[in-house]
């Protein structure tokens, strides 16, 4: 069934970027170089999990889950600028400013940022808060990243003291959206909604914390990094209690990002 799901967001995914050789050619190219170059695909299937955990089906979510896929690449290409993190490379490739130059880099990243909005809008139930709720997540990206960057320049900051602003922003708010997104694309009733965004909050924080200790450059200690992980894990999984629909996939998410091997290598 991961298999499908996967199938499906790369289908939709494909459907929704723009098509090669579209003018101008270089842009649409790294639009599609962005969001084609790899990934877990984690966001996107939580999406379309959310909308089979209160119910409805993967097909209903399609669309949200590709525009949450396509949000988190604009947040890629735009952390990893000269100005931001100056990474050149990701996914074992070149960044995007880097092979296309920072200025199309730019370009590419706002245009997939309306890009996403334009898709999640195509939610066949209601669309006014599945939009409101990637925008939640687009706001709250900039935000994580803003704090990010005051921390390093030695800045007041909430990411430099011993709280998670930034992990909340710049990670566990994508997950949030994502499922929030999935459930009510599919019509879950508003409880279920609320149960799937703190399940998404707490899985968001357990792998934030663990993407840290498998790095070994966090901000916390490695004790306190692995308490985290382990508590938000056990509140993710409490969260999916009374759900009604099928919360399998949700479940071996949660149970995954606590063990020893985390996402390393995760493959659908």
């Amino acid at each position: 069934m991961t298999v499908e799901f996967s199938e499906l967001v790369e289908r939709t995914l494909d459907e929704c970027l723009p098509a090669a050789g579209t003018r101008p050619a270089a842009l649409c190219e790294a639009m599609r170089y962005a969001v084609g170059s790899g990934g877990k695909r984690l966001r996107p299937l939580v999406c379309l999990n959310a909308a089979i955990a209160v119910g409805g089906r993967a097909e209903d979510a399609r669309h949200p889950a590709a525009a949450i896929e396509i949000l988190h690449n604009y947040t890629l290409i735009h952390d990893d600028l000269p100005a931001m993190d100056n990474d050149v490379e990701r996914r074992g490739k070149p960044t995007v400013w880097k092979k296309f130059g920072e200025a199309e880099a730019i370009l590419a990243g706002d245009a997939l940022l309306a890009l996403a909005f334009r898709v999640a809008a195509k939610a066949p139930r209601n669309a006014d808060a599945v939009v409101e709720a990637l925008g939640d997540a687009g706001v709250g990206v900039v935000l994580g990243q803003a704090d990010e960057l005051s921390a390093m320049r030695g800045g007041a900051s909430g990411s430099a003291t011993d709280d998670d602003f930034a992990y909340r922003r710049k990670t566990a708010d994508l997950f949030v959206a994502a499922a929030a997104m999935g459930a009510l694309a599919a019509g879950g009733s508003a409880a279920d909604v609320a149960r799937l965004r703190e399940y998404a909050l707490r899985f968001g924080l357990a792998f934030q914390y663990a993407d840290d200790l498998a790095d070994g450059d966090g901000l916390f200690t490695r004790e306190t990094a692995e308490s985290r992980v382990a508590e938000h894990a056990e509140a993710a999984l409490a969260a999916l209690s009374g759900l009604p629909g099928d919360v399998s996939f949700l479940e071996s998410l949660a149970k995954r990002v606590a063990s020893p091997c985390g996402f390393r290598g995760f493959r659908v």
